[in-house]
């Protein structure tokens, strides 16, 4: 998995160059309102979502525990696919990583202790999270960047086609190994958990029209906009999958990351694909 995605974030840095990263810091507005989105509208949305949703205790703390784990490569290639704001998505993915280390052990706690079932906690560590997103996003998008300045423009195009193709189907193969054939997912009979992909469901479709209407009311570009909303309904679901099964050592808890993780990719794609299309602006908006 991790060799999978450091390939996808290289063929990515490929077609970007050091100007698109350039541009999104000297309009740090969109940053600020993709990381706020993700680290303080998404759990909130979950949390009204689950309180209100009849389901299992356990069940409200594993999609508390998904909604803090945002972003990820996934949503890098589906932005990449849809001709959204590429830098953007590697930029949030880069910020929100370190984020984590503080918020998902936060919001893991509350969540046993407003959902009453028994207290754990999380211990994130710094240097092998940074470690992670060191190798698998920010050194590959780098050396893809570096490699790509080098071409021409002419071979800058004939890597284009092939990458369409190879790229996505790299990440398919890597979510169907994690989510279908790894030994904590292969024995799942989804057909026996039906109702909660309905409250999961909704999770992604809200999360989404919430970080592109929340984009669009400041003023930010139909690209960003969109591309926010990628960020916000693509949890990482692999992470969860890691804290559940490794540090907090609970099936009820894995199985939510497995379930998102199942129909995400394709309703988060979906969804964007309809948001580009149907709501693009009538006016000219500001570049941010």
């Amino acid at each position: 998995m991790p060799i999978s995605i450091a390939v996808i974030m290289f063929g990515i840095g490929l077609e970007l160059k050091f100007s698109d990263f350039r541009r999104v810091f000297y309009y740090p507005k969109s940053i600020f309102t993709g990381l706020a989105s993700q680290m303080f509208l998404l759990p909130l949305i979950a949390f009204a979502l689950v309180y209100f949703w009849p389901m299992q205790p356990i069940h409200k703390v594993g999609i508390m525990l998904l909604a803090a784990c945002p972003g990820g490569t996934a949503s890098n290639l589906v932005t990449k696919m849809l001709r959204g704001r590429v830098a953007l998505s590697v930029s949030l993915t880069a910020f929100n990583s370190f984020l984590i280390l503080f918020t998902i052990p936060i919001i893991i706690e509350l969540s046993y202790n407003l959902f009453g079932t028994e207290s754990k906690s999380v211990d994130l560590s710094f240097w092998r999270t940074m470690k992670e997103v060191m190798t698998s996003v920010v050194l590959p998008v780098m050396s893809g960047i570096i490699i790509g300045n080098l071409l021409s423009d002419k071979q800058r195009e004939s890597l284009h086609k092939p990458l369409q193709y190879i790229l996505p189907s790299l990440l398919l193969i890597a979510v169907v190994t994690v989510i279908f054939i790894d030994e904590s997912s292969s024995n799942i009979r989804y057909m026996d958990y039906l109702p909660l992909f309905g409250p999961l469901i909704l999770l992604n479709l809200f999360t989404m029209l919430t970080g592109f209407f929340t984009a669009k009311s400041l003023k930010l570009k139909h690209d960003t906009a969109f591309t926010i909303a990628i960020e916000m309904g693509l949890q990482n679901s692999v992470l969860a999958l890691y804290i559940a099964n490794q540090l907090l050592k609970d099936e009820d808890l894995s199985l939510i990351a497995i379930l998102y993780g199942s129909f995400s990719l394709i309703t988060t794609f979906g969804f964007a694909y309809l948001f580009k299309q149907y709501f693009k602006p009538s006016g000219k908006s500001k570049k941010m």
